[in-house]
């Protein structure tokens, strides 16, 4: 994968960090994402994924969060 290639963060594994380009989520539930730190150029590191796929777990500016899958695929980033 190039650095500057463009995916969605429900597409990385456990380990790979990355940086923060766009939240494609509308209302309450962008709102949210928003709320806990997603926002443009921040770094997110992927911690693990559950056994049965869903939630995903991040670490976000010094904490960690889980979101779902289906919440994760509308949030943009380029590999670190």
């Amino acid at each position: 994968m190039d650095k500057n290639e463009i995916l969605r963060l429900d597409q990385l594994k456990p380990g790979q960090r990355c940086k923060l380009i766009d939240v494609n989520l509308t209302g309450a539930d962008g709102q949210r994402l928003m709320d806990m730190g997603f926002i443009p150029d921040v770094e997110i590191k992927v911690i693990r994924n559950a056994p049965l796929v869903d939630p995903v777990e991040l670490e976000i500016r010094g904490y960690n969060v889980s979101l779902r899958h289906s919440e994760a695929r509308y949030v943009e980033v380029n590999l670190l």
